[in-house]
C-alpha cells in the first residue's frame, strides 16, 4: 500500500495531494482513496473551493499502476481496476465545489483524465500529455469522456491513436485541457495561490451554479464510465496486452 492521499483545508480552500513513488502512478487502492477523499472535501461545509494536486516535480501522474495491470487475472478484476478511475472522475463531476489542478509536470494516461475532469487546470510548461493505452492493448476508453470534453474530437482522436507521441503543455493550452500554462513550478504557484485567493470571495452559490452549467449533458456518465471500464477489463485480459505490459515492466 505505497503512496499516500492527504487533505489539508486553509481558509475554505481543500487541497488535495496524491503521491507514489512510481511517478505519482495510481493503483486501485489511491484511486479508491482519492475518490473519497474528493466526496469528502465536496460535502465539507467549511470547504469553498478544491485543489487536485501530485507531490514532486516532474510528473504529475503516470496514470494507472503497470504493476497492478500485470497482476489482473480476470474480468471482474480488471473492471474493478478500471471503475477506480471513473470513479475518481465521477467524483469530481458531482462534486459540488469547483475542482482546480495544479500539473507541475508529464501526465500519461489517466493523469491526463484526471486533468481534464477538473473545472480548471493550470500548468507548467513541463506538462507534457500523452495518452498512451493503445501501446499497451487497450484504448484511454474510462477517461475518454472526459478528454473529449476538454479537448474536442479531432484533438482526442490525435492523442488516441499517436499513444507513443508526446504533446506539449502549449499544445494542451491550445486545445483547452489548460486554461493557464507557465514557465516554472514557482510561477505556477504564486498564479495559484493569486487564482484562489479570489474564487474564495466569491458567493459560493454561483460557483455551485456554474459548476452545474459546465456539467450539463453528462448525468449518464455513472453508466457510460461504467461501460468503458468493462471494455477496458476485457481487452487487458488479450495476449497482446498481458505481452505489452510484461514488454514495459522488463525495461523498467
Amino acid at each position: 500500500m505505497e503512496g499516500h492521499i492527504q487533505t489539508e483545508i486553509k481558509k475554505g480552500l481543500a487541497t488535495i495531494e496524491f503521491f507514489h513513488p512510481a511517478q505519482n502512478s495510481l493503483p486501485g487502492h489511491l484511486l479508491s482513496a482519492l475518490a473519497s477523499a474528493i466526496e469528502d472535501a465536496g460535502n465539507n461545509e467549511g470547504v469553498i473551493l478544491i485543489l487536485l494536486k501530485s507531490a514532486g516535480h516532474r510528473t504529475f501522474s503516470a496514470g494507472a499502476s503497470f504493476t497492478e495491470l500485470a497482476g489482473i487475472k480476470d474480468f471482474d478484476e480488471g473492471k474493478k481496476f478500471f471503475l477506480g478511475f471513473a470513479n475518481v472522475i465521477n467524483a469530481i463531476r458531482t462534486c459540488p465545489k469547483i475542482v482546480l489542478s495544479r500539473i507541475q509536470g508529464k501526465a500519461v494516461g489517466g493523469g491526463v483524465g484526471i486533468a481534464a475532469a477538473c473545472d480548471y487546470s493550470m500548468a507548467t510548461q513541463y506538462a507534457s500529455i500523452r495518452l498512451s493505452e493503445l501501446a499497451v492493448g487497450i484504448g484511454p476508453f474510462v477517461i475518454g469522456p472526459a478528454v473529449e470534453r476538454k479537448i474536442g474530437l479531432s484533438a482526442f482522436s490525435q492523442m488516441a491513436l499517436n499513444a507513443g507521441e508526446w504533446q506539449t503543455a502549449e499544445w494542451g493550452k491550445q486545445k483547452g485541457l489548460f486554461t493557464e500554462v507557465f514557465d516554472s513550478v514557482q510561477q505556477l504557484d504564486a498564479y495559484i495561490e493569486h487564482f484562489t485567493g479570489e474564487l474564495l470571495t466569491k458567493n459560493p452559490q454561483a460557483l455551485l451554479s456554474l459548476k452545474k452549467v459546465f456539467w450539463e449533458g453528462t448525468s449518464h456518465w455513472d453508466q457510460l464510465l461504467e461501460a468503458r471500464a468493462e471494455e477496458s477489463g476485457r481487452l487487458i485480459l488479450s495476449d497482446f496486452a498481458k505481452n505489452a505490459i510484461h514488454s514495459f515492466l522488463q525495461k523498467v
